[in-house]
């Protein structure tokens, strides 16, 4: 896959040439270049202005980000711009974007963008219902979560399938040595060798934790025979706990 960057702050996404991300980039699965927009302004390197009509902050220009793009070498890219008032980005984009041959982030600061910049733009992208103070942060969260699924970067595929989110449920707990820590001892269940005890136990428990921390999943979630069996079983728990 390849990733550019355009930012005001390139530095700032050392993190990604670490852990996972920098592995992949090691590994050749993945070029991340990073474009710094303030070398193509032509108004003495700046890349913003007042907004027409007037108001408060400042606006980022057209003009860098369009020259900037120019010099891309892109077949048909998928380019994200990184804005509040884009799509929520949760698993199932990141699993979208995975997909891509070519990603474009643009990260903004100021108050907003020049609106001709988003005719560049394939997706307006958004964490979530808070302001950062540039698109940086975004980004790098974003194509942390995207690469991870692209084949071969996670050694095993199955590791990341069990990811809270990827099933549409939050992932159930887990344990490894030693069995007693502290008084705190690993369920029995784990300790069997029964795989498909097992797998009912993980299924139970990535119910409940969703229904427990997480209900809002669950409203649009499309329960199999056996899920709906186990979750009206936690419902009746739960029922008989709060009566108590």
């Amino acid at each position: 896959m390849k990733i550019d960057i355009l930012t005001l702050f390139p530095e700032m996404f050392a993190p990604l040439e670490h852990s996972i991300v920098g592995k992949a980039q090691e590994k050749g699965l993945i070029d991340i270049t990073y474009h710094n927009f303030r070398e193509n302004a032509e108004k003495a390197r700046h890349v913003d202005d007042e907004p027409y009509g007037g108001g408060q902050g400042m606006l980022l220009r057209a003009q860098p980000i369009f020259d900037t793009m120019d010099k891309i070498a892109a077949k048909k890219p998928r380019v994200l711009l990184l804005d509040p008032a884009g799509r929520t980005f949760d698993q199932s984009y990141a699993e979208e974007l995975a997909q891509e041959e070519e990603l474009i982030f643009i990260c903004g600061h100021y108050e907003g963008y020049d609106e001709r910049i988003k005719t560049l733009v394939t997706d307006e992208v958004s964490l979530g219902d808070f302001v950062l103070t540039g698109g940086e942060l975004a980004a790098m969260t974003i194509v942390d979560a995207t690469v991870r699924l692209i084949p071969d970067v996670i050694g095993k595929e199955a590791s990341h399938k069990d990811d809270s989110f990827s099933s549409g449920l939050l992932e159930y707990p887990q344990y490894t040595r030693p069995y007693d820590y502290r008084g705190m001892t690993v369920p029995d269940v784990l300790m069997s060798g029964h795989h498909e005890n097992i797998r009912k136990w993980r299924l139970e428990q990535s119910l409940r934790k969703t229904y427990l921390r997480r209900p809002d999943l669950l409203e649009n979630y499309t329960f199999s025979e056996e899920e709906k069996s186990i979750f009206q079983k936690i419902l009746q728990e739960q029922e008989r706990l709060e009566d108590k």
